[in-house]
């Protein structure tokens, strides 16, 4: 018996892998940009805040470990997305999808809370779109699950 792709894990892989590449790119430069204005401004953030308008506004410190953690979330993206990709076809395979799509949907929580936690609202928007790509993975990694105990029985 041929096991046909799982299309809804397949796809949103590809879009995860898309998201994530794009997501690494934009906070590394970003990361890059604010080591750089750091460097020539020296060590002392107060004036680093003032010379880009922050001071009182944005803690320079959390936004070093938000990109940090953007970098982190866009390489599990890009993970999951591969692993969904290449484990669509494979229904035994789907336990390790869904670790990587929970994590995908933590690590987009977390990114809402950390916003909220530098002083920005809370996005029902953002985060229900931010969620969408997520859910639908974890739903076809679920219905690989359920095919890979068919399968075994």
């Amino acid at each position: 018996m041929e096991i046909k792709s799982n299309k809804m894990l397949k796809v949103t892989g590809i879009l995860l892998i898309i998201g994530g590449g794009i997501s690494l790119i934009i906070a590394a430069l970003a990361l890059v940009g604010i080591a750089a204005v750091a460097a020539a401004v020296g060590d002392d953030l107060i004036e680093l805040a003032e010379l880009a308008g922050l001071a009182g506004e944005y803690n320079i410190g959390l936004l070093m470990v938000g990109m940090v953690i953007v970098m982190i979330g866009a390489v599990i993206s890009l993970v999951a997305g591969i692993l969904g990709v290449k484990n669509a076809a494979k229904p035994d395979k789907a336990q390790i999808c869904i670790i990587f799509g929970f994590l995908t949907a933590v690590l987009i929580l977390a990114g809402n809370i950390l916003s909220m936690g530098a002083g920005g609202d809370f996005n029902a928007t953002g985060l229900i779109t931010g969620l969408v790509i997520p859910v639908i993975y974890l739903i076809g990694a679920f219905n690989n699950k359920k095919l890979a105990s068919q399968i075994q029985i």
